[in-house]
């Protein structure tokens, strides 16, 4: 008999068991999920490692941003000087 197939002369307390043991692989699977999904998560939102691995970048984009308002800035003024 397969566990999932259930005939009527089997005694109450073997049902229990099987319920209380089904209970228990269900709550060790979901305490799994939960701390993989934890360290997953985790290591995405790592923000000292993804500061510290595109600091340089970030600083470079920053650079040229800075360098182009810069420039737009002083095109603006100097047509509204002349």
């Amino acid at each position: 008999m397969s566990p999932m197939q259930i005939s009527p002369d089997v005694p109450t307390a073997t049902l229990e068991m099987r319920a209380v043991e089904q209970r228990r692989r269900v709550h060790n699977t979901i305490t799994e999920l939960r701390e993989q999904v934890e360290d997953t998560v985790r290591e995405k939102l790592n923000v000292r490692r993804y500061a510290s691995e595109y600091a340089w970048p970030a600083a470079g984009v920053a650079a040229l941003f800075s360098l182009l308002i810069g420039y737009g800035t002083a095109g603006v003024v100097k047509r509204i000087v002349s």
